[in-house]
């Protein structure tokens, strides 16, 4: 497991409680799992993904990640419909363990009402998060 100091946070990603990250685009916003949850996961084997066009509720589950050592719901950073998906993880889930917030990406949402995203939390606030959760 990586310590704290050593995990990828980048400045420009929104993060969840449950470890989700959000990245706004434009009218878009990219999700995907912190480069902390990957590693708590340890190796993943597969990812569950949402069918496109579904709308999901801020909380609600849209899948599963699986690593050899547990499977994991993730839950939407906020309330949106799914527009697309990133079809390369079915045959590479890998790709969440080496690059969560690139190439791992999950999912990309229009998202229903904007304003929740000043419900998620910067680096700063999220590395605090995670401190809390260490001590």
């Amino acid at each position: 497991m990586k310590d704290l100091s050593e995990l990828q946070l980048p400045e420009d990603i929104l993060y969840a409680k449950d470890h989700e990250w959000a990245k706004p685009e434009g009218d878009k916003v990219r999700v995907g799992i912190s480069d902390y949850a990957q590693d708590q996961l340890g190796d993943i084997v597969f990812v569950e993904l949402p069918q496109v066009g579904i709308r999901l509720g801020k909380g609600e589950q849209f899948g599963t990640i699986e690593s050899v050592k547990a499977v994991s719901e993730m839950y939407m950073p906020l309330g949106g419909e799914v527009l697309s998906v990133n079809k390369t993880l079915e045959d590479s889930p890998e790709l969440v363990n080496k690059h969560p917030y690139e190439a791992g990406w999950i999912l990309d949402i229009k998202p229903s009402d904007p304003e929740e995203l000043r419900t998620l939390m910067n680096r700063d606030a999220y590395l605090g998060f995670l401190k809390g959760l260490k001590s």
